[in-house]
């Protein structure tokens, strides 16, 4: 058995632009292009990068929520791009989402005990007098009263919401969950005690995630390892105490000096990046970051760079890296 449980190679996916009087195809826009990568069976890989840039296209294309334009997606050594109608269905058992809005992504007309049970149905699981007690078992696991069983989404917070989202995820016992954005809509507060719930399953259950975030100190608290993208591509991949310490893109270098410190008396060195991202309709030539790059050259605006490996754990797409 492998020692990777998801193995993504040259994934795209590119959404065509219609137009004229018969709507015909006059452009696309590319929103995840020739991205690689590999998650571990147990660990946390955290994706960070500007609105945009294709994190949340790239986690629905992995569940096929999105169907790809091209590309292989490994899960356990099956490629869910070959998969038909019955087995991506057995396939989604192990590889659930759990998504941004706590307040759209729940019923209002269904109960908790019906948006729990619902999955646990289309899969056939904990069937007859097990069912009651598979329920009280995701409730306890996610530290909600038994009481929440006959309550409505409306009837709870957002945090509260969250929780029902993450056992949802749970019911039908998978390996991998993407975690797309799963705290930006909740309080800084609650936001601690989600991520450390997440943590908590991951441990007692072993769970597998792609942490798909904004909050870059609470990427850096979750993840062993965090991948950023810029306009589509995946810019640079490390071991989280590697990339946040030692960052050789400078993209990377960028969005991680915005990081505020809670020290006001330690000043730090912000990099304001010049001018707008660039449309994904109409990607530069070469590097994509090149016109904001302060360390951009001709070779730069001429070739896309290729993988570069800085180490083992440590791979970055440029000509011209931090020292």
């Amino acid at each position: 058995m492998s020692d990777y449980l998801l193995e993504v190679k040259n994934l795209c996916k590119r959404f065509p632009i219609k137009g004229g009087l018969f709507g015909r195809t006059v452009g696309a826009v590319n929103a995840v292009n020739d991205v690689s990568f590999k998650i571990r069976r147990g660990e946390t890989l955290g994706l960070v990068g500007e609105s945009g840039c294709g994190k949340t296209t790239l986690g629905r294309s992995l569940l096929r929520l999105i169907e790809p334009t091209s590309g292989e997606i490994l899960f356990n050594g099956k490629d869910i791009m070959k998969a038909d109608a019955n087995e991506l269905r057995a396939l989604r058992r192990k590889i659930q989402i759990i998504f941004q809005d706590p307040y759209a992504s729940l019923n209002p007309r269904m109960t908790v005990g019906g948006i729990l049970s619902e999955p646990m149905d289309i899969h056939g699981l904990a069937l007859g007098d097990q069912r009651q007690k598979r329920l009280y078992q995701l409730l306890d696991q996610v530290q909600l009263p038994k009481d929440t069983l006959n309550k409505y989404p409306h009837e709870f917070s957002g945090g509260q919401r969250q929780r029902v989202c993450i056992a949802r995820a749970l019911a039908v016992e998978p390996d991998f969950i993407v975690c797309d954005e799963p705290v930006s809509a909740l309080d800084v507060s609650v936001q601690a005690q989600v991520v450390n719930l997440l943590m908590d399953l991951q441990k007692d259950l072993g769970l597998t995630y792609l942490f798909i975030a904004h909050d870059l100190k609470v990427v850096e608290y979750i993840s062993n390892r965090v991948a950023v993208m810029y306009l589509g591509n995946m810019v640079e991949v490390a071991e989280s105490h590697e990339l946040y310490g030692m960052a050789k893109h400078p993209y990377t270098k960028a969005l991680f000096s915005a990081i505020p410190n809670p020290n006001p008396m330690i000043k730090k060195e912000r990099i304001l990046l010049e001018g707008d991202i660039p449309s994904p309709m109409n990607p530069p030539q070469g590097c994509h970051f090149h016109p904001r790059c302060w360390n951009a050259s001709d070779k730069c605006r001429g070739v896309y760079p290729p993988v570069v490996e800085q180490t083992k754990t440590h791979q970055y797409r440029c000509y011209h890296p931090i020292s």
